[in-house]
């Protein structure tokens, strides 16, 4: 039995993976234990709970492997500071002393941290160093269903690389192509997340979320003057107009004269028609970058499959028009698609390219990406108890019943059951549901239990059979990563006078059957619901949908905005109090809000950072 333990951490999103002889047995990331969102600490929760879950002390483990190279990192800090001297100097003298104290000694400092798991591990022949952006590139390809695939990974920058080309085959990969840093789609999609006044690394799917109430009015002007696209998608980005590679901001005033005001102060300023039409325009860009580069790809390759991580991988807006325009036979997008998935990518590509491991079969191996924590009853019932909660104990099948009538009634449910989902998305395990036939819905959710900007929309679960009786499209989309349009039937069509509206008041029309799901340009972030990955949550759509005709759910991550997604059934049960969630289901345990004493409940509003 050969155990391969994967790490990602001292950026963002840093989180631990295990593989036993291949297998992908857990993942999770580190924000999830900590409740701090996007941490980039050394997991060491997310690495305990891996090596519980294989049973297997570190001492036991036989190889450690880090997703990135420091000393790659470290030569494009001082290489960039050269070559933009005497710009950035300052960055350079604060980024310095972390980078000689700990950083570049990285192999030290892990020996260090390893140790506290385990006094007895001594062996840093163990541990291992991948590549930032083969890390993406194996999580992508080797988890995937296909035999052979070309690998688009884009980012905001890894060692020196941006965005790569790889070719996977069998059980090989290898990487044909890259751009380097300073030119990077993931950090000009960033500089424009920071302009409109949204948290960098945090808030560019607001970005994408507020691109369908603009027009792209800027779009030509990106492209005259920020970002040079070439007629195969490759690019270069004019770097007067950012302080990325020099200063300690994303945008300069040169930018901000381009496009005539400054960035948004989120604290005292209102998004404006004007944020959404830049938001439109970017996300328009974005889309162009990406499918110029699909299509370039798939003549230069003739490979009819594609497989997408990376950070700009979420931006499942792109991914849809990728998928739309036909290019590829077939797409797959790793989940956790953002670094916490550069831990599993590390510990693949150790066990194919080094080990030279053979793949033992295609099919989809991230399990649906349930790949975390899970509590028994008795835990469940404890911790209940421990925090005098009231709850029902039912079985399974009056479970279903119970949660489906409370959805069918319009009741804000949250749902926890089995292993947590690895990667930014909710996928039924830690969900919040809804009925998406409520025109009322999506508000409710926003304002009253995700504390979170109206505009946001929300994504549906779909049975995986029915995703072509309501959606233009007609594949497996288990992640939540594919954008298509609703049906045509399901369609209502705006009045004139609802054409005319701008913006924001374009979000209270009724646009679908399904409103509450059907974004401002009749688009939908679909997950399609698999019987073989997640039998309950199949069965609670199905009984739904015997119900009430619609095989459609409102499916929103389990969590108030700026918090990280639940981790255990008395996070679940602290963000019930703190909102204005109706009913909360974990394991076979059913709780009323009407039931629980009122002084549980929880001032939730203000505890997280907003992102």
């Amino acid at each position: 039995m050969v155990s391969i333990l994967g790490i990602s951490a001292f950026y963002h999103d840093s989180a631990a993976a295990i593989l036993i002889d291949g297998k992908i047995l857990a993942a999770a990331q580190e924000e999830r234990f900590t409740r701090k969102k996007h941490d980039s600490s050394y997991p060491f929760n997310a690495v305990e709970y891996v090596l519980k879950f294989s049973e297997l002390k570190l001492s036991q483990i036989d190889y450690i492997v880090f997703y990135e190279k420091p000393f790659l990192k470290f030569e494009r800090l001082l290489e960039t500071y050269v070559a933009f001297a005497p710009r950035g100097f300052k960055q350079f003298t604060k980024s310095m002393p972390a980078w000689l104290r700990e950083k570049l000694f990285q192999k030290n400092l892990l020996l260090k941290l390893l140790k506290e798991h385990d006094k007895s591990f001594n062996d840093e022949k163990k541990i291992y160093f991948s590549e930032h952006h083969l890390s993406h590139a194996a999580s992508a390809f080797f988890p995937s269903p296909y035999k052979d695939a070309i690998v688009l990974t884009a980012d905001g920058v890894g060692e020196w690389a941006t965005t790569t080309v790889a070719v996977g085959n069998e059980s090989d990969l290898s990487i044909k192509k890259e751009i380097h840093f300073p030119h990077s789609l993931g950090l000009l999609y960033s500089a424009f997340t920071f302009y409109c006044g949204f948290k960098v690394n945090s808030g560019e799917y607001k970005l994408m979320g507020l691109a369908p109430y603009g027009e792209p009015k800027y779009a030509n002007l990106i492209k005259d003057k920020l970002i040079d696209i070439k007629s195969d998608g490759s690019f270069k980005l004019s770097q007067d107009y950012f302080d990325y590679a020099t200063g300690l901001k994303m945008t300069n005033e040169k930018f901000h004269k381009l496009f005539g005001q400054g960035p948004r102060d989120s604290k005292k300023e209102k998004l404006t028609q004007f944020h959404m039409n830049i938001a439109s325009s970017i996300q328009n860009v974005t889309e162009e970058v990406m499918v110029s580069m699909a299509v370039s790809l798939k003549k230069e390759f003739n490979i009819k499959n594609l497989c997408l991580a990376g950070g700009v991988a979420l931006n499942c807006v792109a991914n849809g028009k990728i998928l739309e325009k036909k290019i590829f036979e077939n797409i797959w997008v790793q989940p956790a698609a953002g670094d916490a998935g550069g831990s599993l990518g590390a510990a693949l590509a150790l066990w194919h390219l080094e080990l030279k491991q053979k793949r033992a079969e295609y099919k989809d191996d991230m399990q649906g990406s349930y790949l975390g924590p899970s509590y028994s009853d008795d835990e469940i019932e404890k911790e209940l108890n421990n925090l005098n909660a009231k709850f029902q104990i039912l079985n399974e099948k009056e479970i279903i019943e119970k949660t489906s009538e409370s959805l069918k009634n319009g009741d804000a449910v949250g749902w926890f059951q089995g292993r947590m989902e690895f990667g930014p998305r909710a996928l039924g395990g830690r969900s919040i549901l809804g009925d998406p036939r409520s025109p009322t819905m999506q508000k409710n959710l926003n304002l009253k239990v995700k504390f979170r900007e109206s505009f946001r929309p929300f994504a549906p679960s779909v049975l995986r059979e029915d995703v072509d009786k309501w959606f233009n499209m007609n594949v497996d989309s288990p992640y939540m990563l594919l954008v298509a349009e609703i049906l045509k039937d399901k369609k209502i069509t705006m009045s004139e006078e609802e054409k005319k509206l701008f913006g924001i008041e374009k979000l209270n029309i009724k646009r679908s059957d399904i409103p509450a799901v059907t974004h401002v340009d009749y688009s939908a972030r679909i997950q399609t619901v698999h019987k073989d990955t997640n039998p309950k949550y199949y069965s609670l759509i199905k009984k739904f949908k015997e119900k009430t005709n619609c095989s459609v759910l409102i499916n929103t991550s389990f969590n108030v905005r700026g918090e990280p997604i639940v981790n255990t059934p008395k996070d679940a049960f602290n963000c019930f109090m703190g909102t204005e969630l109706d009913k909360l289901v974990i394991g076979n345990f059913f709780l009323d809000k009407k039931d629980q004493d009122s002084n549980l409940k929880k001032d939730y509003k203000n505890q997280f950072e907003l992102d």
